[in-house]
């Protein structure tokens, strides 16, 4: 196909190519701002989860603390004054006042190393008996003073879910005296996780590093005192530490959810707070829709004008397809007419035109470069003897497979040409190659030809063979032309003929000859 041809072509596939990256560009880079959004839109609610974390931890830590400062008076209060009637009136009194003020609890208690209830905050003392308690029973156990956070049970006081923290009661002899309670109502927790924007299918849950649910909003029927140490949100909890953030279906109610836990800072729970993944998107869907409708609308029209516009390129094209065809096959025509006109026909070989101009042009850039040029120059020994003892049919034959040889020999450089210069006589031009370098071709050829061991009964060898002469300088600018290269060659090989035959003679500047 001819340069027009190609042209229009050209023109075509950059048409193509240019609709096709618009319309992608649109909904690549729609794509990229939309998922770009969802990101952001991610992130967001990752530090809006942390946030909630980090609140409802704070919470829940001040509420416990409020909660176990009240416990530390009365241990102290029990131990130095004992439990005498006086004594347990006077601490009735205190945890009356202290109940009051902290709207967070549910009661406080007092047990005996019995788990008899001693003094409470209510107004009525309950003959009741907590020695079966988890929370009694790890104090009774555990020499620890420290609080302790209870799992969650129904209270026999008032019939509420509570939070039992506690603290031991020991006697002088540091034996276990006793149990001092404050029970948290869940309501209270719950209450406040009410009060939080956490959209229709968010999450709080307050669980103990054991792996119990105290609380929980929304509240699950059986959420309240479940173990879930088997979910993967608690797993997550123990492997990355104080704080973390997951992204998970919660195995309470399987909504895909953002989590965002963390630790309380004086008691062994965690917060986890989560934002439901499907509706903090919602918004980001409904955007994402509309405008990712728009921009495929956009790319359609775009895409329709350019197929238009295609069409119209094809049609140019086509209309001008057989005028350039025929003009190709008239330049294809010519071309193969000079290629035809720079060969020779027998031997295959370039012909003395395609010589000429080749020599011109490598002599002028041996002079720009300062380059040694060589020339080689072949003839074929006897060979008019050869033409009368085997004819002419047989004498074209013989060049042909010596021009054979002598082409497969000749290196495969630019500017080296291997051509018939006239009748059995041939030449081969090598640029950039000394005087040496050039016998070593021609020796080469010589053992060729001399190695096809063609029948010659003229020939005193007995075979075909060939004699060469080599010329090789670097011309000068203005004082050497190629002619003298032509007739440094031709005295060496006149000199190699004089002296026997089957042999190379090399010729350079200074008359220097190698046989």
């Amino acid at each position: 196909m001819s340069d027009s041809i190609f042209k229009r072509s050209s023109i075509t596939l950059r048409a193509v190519a240019f609709v096709v990256a618009v319309c992608t560009s649109l909904i690549v880079i729609d794509g990229w701002r939309s998922w770009n959004g969802r990101a952001i839109e991610l992130r967001q609610t990752e530090v809006a989860a942390s946030n909630l974390a980090r609140a409802t931890a704070q919470q829940a830590d001040d509420t416990l603390k409020e909660a176990d400062t009240a416990l530390i008076g009365i241990v102290e209060r029990i131990e130095h004054d004992g439990t005498s009637p006086a004594a347990l009136a006077r601490i009735h009194t205190v945890l009356t006042q202290q109940a009051a003020a902290l709207g967070q609890l549910n009661g406080l208690f007092v047990y005996d190393e019995n788990g008899r209830w001693i003094a409470d905050s209510q107004a009525v003392l309950l003959n009741l008996n907590n020695s079966d308690r988890e929370y009694f029973i790890f104090h009774r156990t555990h020499t620890d003073r420290g609080p302790h956070i209870g799992v969650p049970v129904i209270s026999r006081s008032t019939g509420k879910w509570i939070i039992p923290v506690s603290r031991r009661i020991n006697h002088p002899d540091g034996s276990f005296a006793g149990v001092a309670l404050a029970t948290i109502d869940i309501d209270f927790f719950s209450r406040f996780y009410a009060s939080l924007d956490i959209g229709n299918a968010g999450a709080i849950a307050l669980i103990s590093e054991s792996g119990v649910m105290l609380v929980r909003r929304p509240l699950a029927e059986g959420s309240v005192g479940k173990n879930v140490s088997d979910t993967g949100l608690f797993r997550d909890y123990v492997a990355q530490g104080p704080v973390g953030m997951r992204l998970t279906k919660s195995s309470q109610d399987g909504v895909t959810r953002i989590f965002s836990f963390r630790r309380l800072t004086r008691y062994p729970l965690f917060v986890a707070a989560a934002l439901s993944k499907d509706e903090v998107l919602s918004g980001w869907w409904s955007d994402t829709l509309w405008h990712s409708g728009g921009v495929i609308f956009l790319a359609l029209v775009v895409a329709f004008f350019g197929w238009r516009l295609i069409q119209q390129i094809e049609f140019r094209t086509k209309a001008e397809t057989e005028v350039v065809r025929a003009r190709d096959a008239l330049e294809s025509l010519n071309q193969t007419l000079e290629r035809l006109a720079m060969q020779d026909g027998l031997t295959g070989l370039a012909n003395r035109r395609q010589f000429d101009v080749t020599l011109g042009n490598e002599f002028s850039r041996a002079i720009r470069e300062a380059s040694t040029l060589a020339l080689i120059m072949m003839d074929v020994d006897c060979f008019k003897q050869y033409n009368d003892i085997y004819g002419h049919a047989a004498g074209d034959e013989c060049l042909r497979e010596i021009s054979r040889t002598i082409k497969n020999l000749t290196p495969q450089r630019p500017g080296d040409l291997a051509a018939r210069y006239g009748g059995e006589e041939i030449a081969v031009l090598l640029p950039n190659t000394n005087v040496i370098g050039a016998v070593n071709v021609a020796e080469k050829i010589r053992n060729a030809i001399h190695d096809l061991k063609i029948e010659h009964a003229g020939n005193p060898a007995g075979f075909v063979t060939l004699s060469a002469g080599v010329g090789a300088f670097v011309p000068a600018r203005g004082t050497t032309l190629p002619t003298e290269l032509i007739d440094a060659a031709d005295k060496a090989l006149y000199t190699a003929k004089l002296t026997g035959r089957n042999r190379v003679c090399a010729r350079e500047e200074a008359d220097l000859f190698i046989g």
